[in-house]
């Protein structure tokens, strides 16, 4: 747990119910792997001598660099993770492409066996591919990815989320999954492949590679990096769907826990970057360039519905729509946590069952995909088709499959495709009848089932397109039951999409702009913003939204925006627990190193005694990385006396920056003399003189607000009463956690409280 003030909590879940569970930093967190201690991000500014010592030297033309800089970054995060973006669509639908045609032709000649066979054999090894590569070289990448950038942005830092081998994991392992036919997603490894982006340029370089940017050093501190981080994560939405106002929305509806206006520009600066440089890469494939990519139109989704006139009469088949989307969003949540939870327990044999797990699904997915389309009955070609039909050696809505000449098979339209193709088909307007209603419920529950067995295994695995693509199927099949003269088919799948996705995901502005900027039809917007509402509504009634059931399994601290009923009648001395570590404010080294070696604290209080002080004194609170810094320059003093101004100036301001990911510095890779040990060291000077702190009276519940709002690592709670000791304890992430709050009071009935809750909904 991070900054706990318990020894041994550091290697304990959060969850003792969820022992399997695991607390690691990836999608393996849920699939077996070993627990893995998560530390928590610090966005106050350490206000010691040497920071404001560091401000005060500054020119004029040092801020301006530090300023020009953020929007230099923001500027290649957009750049950057756009060409990724391109480049992963270009990637899947060549491969699969090729894929599908090459099993066609043989179709087409008769050799259906021959078909099978390729088309099995070749999901197997991409999927193989992805898997190994995932579970050996970097299990983190595993996943959406989505729930991992969501916890850091709220503070809490898993080590390896975004590493470079995480980053190039991601990218080729979501690639060689998503043209393997799983029924995964490229939007989720997207958020995560822009967060890893912006991440890797704020750290400025590689020391192990004698990459060392200086003029990047401002941005070694965990606040800029958090809205470096945001700012990819808007630029991963926006590269994935074309939908640059979309990708701002998603970072401050779902990602985001602290925002701010001048965060708001940088983000929308650097998803407009997005679409500009997308909007260029598909002018190259006008001419034809991209292979079976295509010849432009939207990155995922080319969706031009008709114009749209709806009455009075069509909004209640919508609300229909939207509750029970709602419904079957939460039993979609509900069923993918038990088969992640099971997982779990599979995977705890060994990385090998991990893999033949994913080959199991691989083949299982092949076989559906291959064989339903022969159940069923072949089609005549529409007569007034805007397309050629049958579809022969490309993607369309008329899939020839096993069908004689001038017929086609609708169920092959839909299955034997790629996702996107798959969506595209089901959104097409002017097609009310070229699908039976048969085969786009088999296609429903097909993608209902496969994208909740395929998230969980070991690749890099998106939910957003399989959940657009279940979405979309369940509204086309009851615009079809209904058969509204007003709305299309094509209409009712996207309001099915945007049902099924505020039921899943619970997200309802940003997904109502990004569906808008898919479907170029902002006719849509009243009824998109009602099916929204009414399935997030109904959804909540049931379960949490998928991302915070995730971050839950995994054990990520997440410290949620609204405050549990029983907070507020707890104090913070209620739940603030020991031992206590305390430093002097000139302490001896033998002490500093001894306290290092046997505690997993990150933040000790400094206190000044007599002869110091008259009587004992808060002076601040010092991070256990400071301390390690000074402990490794070796400037210490042979008696208790202050550091003079010349030896101060041994110190540079940047040696104390934040560092990069990887290993940090350890106390272990210090070694000190005899000598050394009894000499001392001077705290004073590197210690934050203003720490924030709270009264050991003020509530829990107002406590929560404070912590999570500025961002904080740690909180002192000093006593009411002045003739006591001048600190009581420290509260850190842990201590606000309802799992560790209910185990020191068992008394208060979470139960209990909810139904308070409801009962007096000024509680909450």
């Amino acid at each position: 747990m991070p900054d706990s003030t318990r020894e041994d909590s550091v290697a304990v879940p959060l969850l003792p119910s969820l022992r399997h569970a695991t607390n690691s930093s990836s999608q393996v967190a849920i699939v077996g792997s070993n627990l893995c201690p998560v530390e928590s991000l610090d966005y106050e500014i350490a206000e010691n001598d040497f920071f404001k010592q560091d401000w005060r030297a500054r020119s004029k033309t040092q801020i301006f660099q530090y300023v020009f800089m953020k929007w230099l970054l923001c500027f290649f995060i957009g750049i950057i993770v756009s060409l990724i973006g391109f480049t992963n669509n270009l990637a899947v639908e060549n491969l699969a492409g090729v894929k599908f045609v090459v099993t066609s032709n043989m179709m087409l000649a008769g050799r259906y066996s021959m078909g099978f066979f390729v088309f099995t054999v070749t999901n197997l090894i991409l999927t193989l591919f992805a898997s190994v590569i995932t579970a050996f070289v970097a299990p983190a990448a595993a996943g959406s990815g989505i729930p991992e950038v969501k916890a850091y942005l709220n503070g809490v830092d898993a080590p390896e989320i975004f590493s470079l081998r995480t980053l190039l994991v991601k990218i080729i392992g979501n690639i060689s999954a998503v043209s393997g036919s799983l029924l995964i997603g490229k939007a989720g490894p997207m958020v995560h492949t822009g967060a890893c982006v912006a991440s890797i340029l704020g750290q400025g370089g590689s020391k192990r590679y004698g990459l060392t940017w200086r003029w990047l050093r401002y941005f070694n501190n965990d606040r800029d990096r958090r809205d470096l981080v945001t700012c990819g994560s808007a630029a991963g939405i926006a590269a994935s769907f074309r939908a640059p106002v979309g990708g701002v929305l998603f970072a401050l509806e779902e990602m985001s826990s602290w925002w701010r206006s001048a965060l708001l520009w940088r983000i929308f600066f650097s998803t407009a970057v997005v679409a500009i440089v997308l909007r260029a890469l598909i002018d190259v494939c006008l001419s034809g360039k991209c292979g079976l990519f295509g010849k432009g139109g939207l990155i995922v989704f080319d969706v031009y519905s008709e114009n749209a006139s709806y009455h009075l009469g069509d909004v209640l088949p919508v609300l229909l729509l939207g509750f029970v989307g709602g419904i079957l969003g939460s039993i979609y949540n509900f069923l993918l946590e038990k088969v992640l939870r099971a997982y779990n327990y599979i995977y705890e044999k060994g990385v090998a069952w991990k893999i033949i797990l994913a080959c199991a699904i691989s083949i299982f997915t092949s076989c559906l995909l291959f064989g339903l389309p022969f159940l069923a009955s072949c089609q005549p070609c529409p007569a007034d088709a805007l397309e050629e039909c049958p579809t022969i050696g490309r993607s369309g809505n008329f899939k020839k499959y096993q069908c004689p000449p001038g017929h086609y098979n609708d169920l092959a339209s839909l299955i034997f495709n790629t996702n996107d193709d798959a969506i595209k088909n089901l959104f097409s307007k002017n097609t009310d009848f070229e699908f039976h209603y048969l085969s786009v419920l088999v296609f429903f529950i097909t993608c209902f089932f496969l994208s909740i067995l395929s998230y969980g295994i070991v690749a890099p695995a998106g939910l957003f397109v399989p959940v657009i693509v279940t979405g979309a199927s369940y509204g086309r099949f009851v615009g079809m039951l209904l058969g509204s003269k007003n709305l299309n088919d094509g209409l009712y799948a996207v309001l099915g999409a945007a049902s099924f996705l505020g039921g899943s995901m619970r997200m309802t502005v940003s997904l109502c702009v990004i569906l808008l900027e898919l479907t170029n039809n902002l006719l849509l917007l009243p009824m998109m913003m009602v099916v929204l509402l009414i399935s997030k509504t109904v959804a909540d009634a049931f379960n949490a939204n998928i991302y915070n059931l995730i971050m839950k399994i995994k054990g990520f601290p997440y410290l949620h925006s609204h405050v549990e009923p029983y907070m507020r009648q707890l104090t913070v001395g209620d739940v603030v627990t020991g031992p206590l570590q305390v430093f002097k404010g000139i302490e001896k080294i033998e002490t500093i190193v001894h306290v290092l070696k046997t505690t997993n604290h990150n933040g000790f209080p400094v206190v000044d005694g007599p002869p110091l002080a008259p009587a004992s004194v808060l002076c601040g609170l010092i991070l256990r990385d400071h301390i390690l810094t000074l402990l490794k320059k070796r400037v210490f003093l042979s008696s208790p006396v202050a550091f003079d101004s010349n030896t101060l100036a041994q110190f540079k301001a940047d040696e104390f920056a934040k560092k990069g990911s990887g290993r940090g510095d350890r106390i272990e890779d210090v070694e000190l003399s005899e000598e050394e040990l009894n000499m001392y060291l001077d705290l004073h000077p590197f210690s934050n003189a203003s720490p924030y702190t709270v009264l050991e009276t003020m509530s829990l519940a107002k406590a929560l607000v404070l912590f999570r709002e500025v961002g904080l690592r740690h909180i002192l709670v000093i006593p009411k009463l002045s003739n006591r000791p001048p600190l009581v304890g420290i509260l850190t992430r842990h201590d606000f956690m309802p799992e560790h709050i209910l185990a020191l009071r068992p008394s208060l009935s979470r139960s209990r409280w909810k139904r308070l809750r409801i009962r007096l909904p000024f509680l909450s």
